[in-house]
């Protein structure tokens, strides 16, 4: 069974549960994705999800770039780190980073 993509927000905690199966590819096709990358090396598939993750984030930063054009090289980082790892954890972590100064 397939689950839809769901974002649940609970307190503290986000739990994402996605379907495996984007909505405009076959089962099929999906199946012969998933058997090409399990036959991947553990070096590949590392460096496809760095890959992944470096692609994920100039994404994010151009949209930070396109809504901010008045944000220096500084504040567009702060951004697409408040982005990414969300507010919560961004305020966490620069309270504790104040407290260390």
């Amino acid at each position: 069974m397939f689950l839809t993509d769901r974002i649940v927000a609970e307190k503290n905690k986000l739990s994402v549960e996605m379907d495996p199966v984007p909505p405009d590819t076959t089962i099929e096709a999906a199946r012969k994705q998933f058997e090409i990358l399990r036959r991947l090396d553990a070096q590949t598939r590392l460096k496809m999800m760095f890959e992944m993750s470096d692609y994920l984030r100039s994404i994010v930063e151009a949209g930070v770039r396109l809504r901010h054009p008045e944000y220096d090289e500084r504040k567009v980082n702060r951004q697409v780190v408040r982005l990414m790892i969300g507010e919560t954890l961004f305020k966490q972590i620069c309270t504790d980073a104040k407290r260390k100064i």
